[in-house]
């Protein structure tokens, strides 16, 4: 009977555990009495930190790239009354930012708003004519019948022979998204139906050029849409709602920096992150040690390496100098002079550049050395994941009153993301304390000060970090019941000191690193729950259709051409887009709370896999 009554006991889960305090482990405060308020005032925290940096991001497909470009037309179309290609060229001169033109509107009204995007304010009948008279063209000076000849909105006419070798020039220039009038001084921007109707004529091949370059444009054009950078490429743009200072996730897995679309590297910004990777990518630390441990031979430069303790080197020319001054000398020497030479002043500039060199050499080294470090820990660790999967099968299938094991899944997705960012964080501390960047910025007390401060952070976090690794790799389906809820209770403990620890990372590093400065710069926020996969695109192709049909009504009554032979189609800002487009602050306001990044405390659950890894598992 006691045998029966065990055997029927409920099994122990780990949200059951989660509650439960272990005197053993590495605490942030000594508060517990106080958790349960702690935790809700945590929730709340959070909270607002995720509305600070607030983001949602769909994926645009082949199939839906069109669907999302009719939407922005209709919006632009049926409050502004304008037809089609006027439209796209409004849409494409402000990055396809529909809300900004509204603003602007209000700003500059409707005249300057048109004119500075290149669209005439009074458009002329183009569609049909009913003079016989002969036009002549004032390009190459031929009379030409009218129906030999083509009429912008602007009112300057040409032949089409003409605008045919004007249109397939500009659109092997690749400035097709974005074609002007020939006149001079004409801003306007060329019909796109009749740039379409004249090319593929006598070019097909251009032709299809031109219509992939106007479909692509909402993507090229658009600062709130980026391709994904996956390798092989899946074909799929990811547009973002909301801060673009953001880490998003395409459907085929890749997961990047939405603003620079290289891979993830929160808490490192994006300028950061290219500098490091172009400093541990080219030769500029191995210029480094040549400079430290080299002398350039004075016959033919070459770098030369001292081998002995002579300071009479040879070079492979032949030619011999003196180790301390680099000076050509003969080779009659002694172990205490060489002869017919002396360099016995002292060179202070010399000596302060090889000591600087050799200084900036040995601290790249320290913050490359402990980010390769933890980068081969996160590969290494990822191979755990198939031998959880192995451990957890065992477990389930021998006799135990555990049988929810979901606490291992999420800690080890715990380990991946902490890993990630501690990797990322030295990096960040690199040019966060160095002078490559923010050399004027701070004074050398607090340069000393906030280094302190984040390297106390760093390092708690680094603690724990590698004892929740050290838990996970024990092979907990040797062990017997209570071997296991104690594993247990450390894996979760120790997952949620982790997501707080990194939380307070961030939450420094926005606050009270970051902030003060007077260059804008911004990071990516820390997610409790890991990167947001995006979302399908949901405009339907019922819909978008029904909308291009409901926008005809809006179009001018002089032209009447058919939705289907322009939707999908656009022009190409060239040159001066971005100096009309208004962005908003790339500071972000100083959050208050005492929280780090988005996210719940508690959320251990459906975590995804870092970008370093998501291939490996």
């Amino acid at each position: 009977m006691g045998r029966d009554a065990e055997g029927t006991s409920p099994p122990v889960s780990s949200s059951e555990l989660e509650q439960e305090e272990d005197d053993d482990d590495c605490y942030l405060s000594d508060q517990e009495d106080d958790a349960l308020e702690e935790s809700v005032l945590q929730v709340l925290e959070d909270e607002h930190l995720e509305d600070c940096h607030w983001s949602a991001s769909s994926v645009i497909t082949k199939e839906s790239l069109l669907a999302a470009q009719r939407e922005d037309l209709r919006k632009v179309m049926e409050l502004l009354g304008l037809r089609e290609h006027h439209a796209r060229t409004l849409l494409i001169h402000y990055r396809w930012d529909v809300e900004r033109i509204f603003e602007l509107l209000d700003q500059k009204g409707r005249d300057r708003l048109f004119l500075e995007a290149g669209i005439p304010l009074q458009y002329t009948n183009n569609a049909s004519t009913t003079s016989s008279a002969e036009v002549t063209c004032n390009v190459c000076y031929d009379d030409v019948p009218p129906s030999a000849a083509s009429e912008m909105d602007c009112g300057h006419s040409y032949c089409n022979d003409c605008w045919t070798e004007y249109f397939i020039v500009k659109i092997n220039e690749g400035q097709s998204r974005r074609v002007r009038c020939m006149a001079p001084k004409c801003n306007a921007i060329c019909d796109e139906a009749i740039i379409r109707k004249l090319v593929i004529a006598r070019h097909p091949d251009i032709a299809e050029r031109f219509e992939r370059f106007l479909l692509e444009s909402y993507i090229e054009d658009n600062d709130t849409v980026k391709w994904c950078p996956s390798t092989p490429h899946c074909g799929n743009a990811i547009r973002v709602k909301g801060d673009i200072y953001c880490e998003v996730e395409c459907t085929c897995g890749c997961q990047f920096c939405f603003n620079c679309s290289l891979q993830a590297h929160s808490p490192c910004s994006c300028l950061m992150w290219e500098l490091w990777i172009k400093k541990c990518r080219d030769e500029s630390e191995t210029v480094n040690w040549i400079t430290v441990n080299t002398k350039p031979c004075p016959k033919c430069h070459k770098p030369v390496e001292k081998n002995g303790g002579c300071n009479l080197v040879a070079c492979i020319c032949g030619q011999a100098f003196c180790w301390l001054c680099g000076g050509a000398t003969g080779r009659d020497h002694t172990w205490s002079s060489i002869s017919g030479h002396s360099c016995g002043r002292f060179t202070d500039d010399q000596t302060k550049k090889t000591e600087q060199a050799r200084r900036d050499l040995y601290r790249y080294m320290h913050y490359h050395n402990r980010y390769k470090a933890h980068t081969d820990s996160l590969k290494q660790e990822a191979k755990l994941k198939n031998e959880t999967q192995g451990k957890i099968s065992i477990s389930e299938n021998k006799e135990s009153k555990i049988k929810d094991y979901s606490w291992v899944i999420n800690g080890l997705n715990r380990l991946f993301r902490s890993r990630r960012v501690l990797s990322y964080s030295y990096p960040f501390a690199f040019y966060m304390f160095g002078d490559e960047i923010f050399k004027d910025e701070m004074t050398p007390q607090e340069r000393e000060m906030k280094q302190n401060l984040f390297e106390d952070q760093q390092q708690q976090l680094e603690f724990n970090v590698e004892r929740l690794s050290g838990f996970l790799e024990k092979d907990f389906q040797l062990f017997t019941d209570d071997e296991v809820m104690d594993t247990m209770k450390h894996v979760i403990n120790l997952s949620n000191v982790v997501d707080k620890l990194c939380k307070q990372m961030y939450q420094c590093i926005e606050n009270d690193l970051l902030y003060p400065l007077r260059t804008p710069h911004n990071i990516a926020p820390y997610k409790s729950k890991g990167l947001d996969r995006a979302s399908e695109l949901n405009i339907s192709w019922d819909s978008a259709e029904q909308s291009s049909q409901s926008t005809k009504c809006s179009q001018d009554e002089h032209r009447n051409q058919p939705a289907s032979t322009i939707l999908g189609k656009r022009t190409e800002l060239h040159g001066s887009s971005s100096d009309n487009r208004g962005h908003q602050s790339n500071k972000r306001e100083r959050v208050d709370a005492n929280g780090g990044g988005g996210g719940g405390g508690g959320a251990l659950f459906d975590l995804n896999v870092p970008a370093e890894v998501v291939d490996k598992i």
